[in-house]
């Protein structure tokens, strides 16, 4: 038992589990026996209902309703399928379960692009941040990883979403996130800290969707716009410009896993 009681400690992540998600895989192909996502160039995630639809408006998104948690859909482009999944909700279980999905399904390669706070100065609504790694402040990770400060998405795939963002005018900071659960529990102490250790933002999913995807031996990285501001707090307003932004980042994902020729 681990110091705060719960079962069964921290090497939880090493110990098979009761459940699988093949098991989802099983239950789809029951009622789309050819459902498998295994020849996608990658997976796109995103969390607001806005940049959904902005993407099914920019993109003719192939419906797969019934496939996954959430709205999934299939984008043809330069050549290559890319998934996006959205309308889930935020926070780590939700991101960790879709992805299980996901994987189960057969994708191999994620990319999530959401909305963070920032902890800096520097960083104001609209600015772009590519995830160096995410400080492991949600529930989810423990589940899958050895205890660690942080997860960490997969270098090369966050290089190549770095560039992609700088080809498309999108130019991006690489840094850290703080990933919470807790977002109406961010304190003084915890902002003043992190922002002085050089954490560049806080959202809810990224150190979860880097923990199952190196659990299950996929690619995973992360992209967030600046929203709002915990440092000299700044609440979030309506900010066509942000929307604008989120539009161009999901646009340079999908650009990321189906390059031009």
């Amino acid at each position: 038992m681990s110091g705060d009681g719960l079962l069964p400690g921290p090497g939880k992540h090493t110990l098979p589990a009761v459940t699988d998600p093949a098991e989802h895989a099983a239950y789809v192909r029951s009622r789309h026996p050819h459902a498998t996502l295994s020849g996608l160039a990658g997976v796109i995630l995103v969390y607001q209902r806005t940049v959904l639809y902005d993407a099914h408006a920019r993109f003719a998104v192939h419906p797969l309703p019934g496939w996954a948690r959430g709205e999934l859909g299939l984008i043809e482009r330069h050549g290559a399928t890319v998934g996006l999944c959205g309308g889930f909700g935020p926070g780590a279980p939700a991101a960790g379960l879709v992805l299980e999905q996901l994987i189960a399904l057969g994708a191999r390669t994620v990319i999530t692009v959401g909305t963070a706070a920032s902890l800096q100065t520097s960083l104001t609504a609209g600015d772009v941040v590519v995830c160096s790694q995410a400080l492991r402040d949600e529930g989810l990770s423990r589940h899958y990883l050895a205890p660690a400060r942080y997860a960490r998405p997969a270098s090369a795939l966050s290089r190549s979403l770095h560039r992609t963002l700088r080809t498309h005018g999108l130019p991006a900071r690489t840094g850290a996130a703080w990933s919470t659960d807790a977002p109406y529990r961010e304190t003084v102490q915890e902002v003043t800290r992190y922002g002085a250790e050089g954490i560049l933002v806080a959202d809810m999913e990224a150190a979860a969707v880097f923990a199952v995807a190196e659990y299950r031996g996929t690619a995973a990285a992360a992209t967030f716009v600046v929203a709002d501001a915990l440092v000299n707090r700044r609440p979030r307003t309506d900010a066509p410009h942000v929307r604008a932004v989120l539009g161009g980042v999901v646009r340079t994902a999908v650009d990321t896993l189906a390059p031009a020729p």
